[in-house]
């Protein structure tokens, strides 16, 4: 399936979430087993590992995720040390399953990333404007140079897509600013778990 392309990589376009879809964020690993869907929000947010059978098989999961209230646009890894080629060919998968999904009726929040200031030429192409964003700031705060890059790109984000409402999976820096929506990511769950002795 061809869609439209934006930009100089013919990014496939996500259209815009303008209302905020409330309900319990799951990964996707756990999606296929989930109950009650339609209070759920399936995020993928998780090791590409997880998902890289829904860009081998798109069609094999539509029926499941469309039970969902909401389904984040995958989010294959835009890391800094990475190919260019292979961030780039990341955010057109991310993108051609996002129009995909949303072609076949399931309501799609875009998930933003980027990695270097290089990456500002490509990385919002096909993101759509003054809606819903997704963003995770996992494996980002580990050191300075890392949240330095994390903050600029969020800023740019924030300037480029002017977002309503910014779903943020994962620790928020102070200096992130928006109508932020905080999920906590599971890494946090976990140590909170641990620290009341589970």
């Amino acid at each position: 399936f061809i869609f439209p392309g934006v930009g100089k990589y013919d990014i496939p376009q996500i259209e815009p979430v303008k209302a905020y879809p409330h309900g319990e964020f799951i990964p996707v690993n756990y999606h296929y087993t989930a109950k009650d869907t339609k209070s759920k929000i399936v995020h993928f947010f998780v090791d590409d590992t997880l998902f890289i059978r829904h860009w081998n098989a798109p069609d094999k999961y539509i029926p499941k995720l469309s039970q969902f209230a909401a389904v984040c646009a995958p989010d294959f890894s835009t890391y800094t040390d990475m190919p260019l080629a292979m961030q780039i060919y990341n955010h057109y998968r991310k993108h051609w399953i996002g129009a995909y999904l949303q072609e076949n009726g399931v309501d799609v929040i875009p998930t933003i990333s980027w990695s270097t200031p290089d990456s500002y030429e490509w990385c919002f192409d096909g993101e759509p404007t003054n809606g819903t964003v997704a963003v995770s700031s996992v494996g980002t705060q580990k050191n300075k140079k890392a949240k330095e890059l994390f903050i600029q790109g969020y800023r740019e984000m924030v300037r480029r897509l002017e977002p309503e409402t910014i779903i943020f999976y994962g620790n928020i820096p102070e200096e992130c600013m928006g109508n932020i929506v905080h999920i906590r990511a599971f890494q946090e769950k976990f140590k909170e778990a641990k620290c009341n002795g589970w």
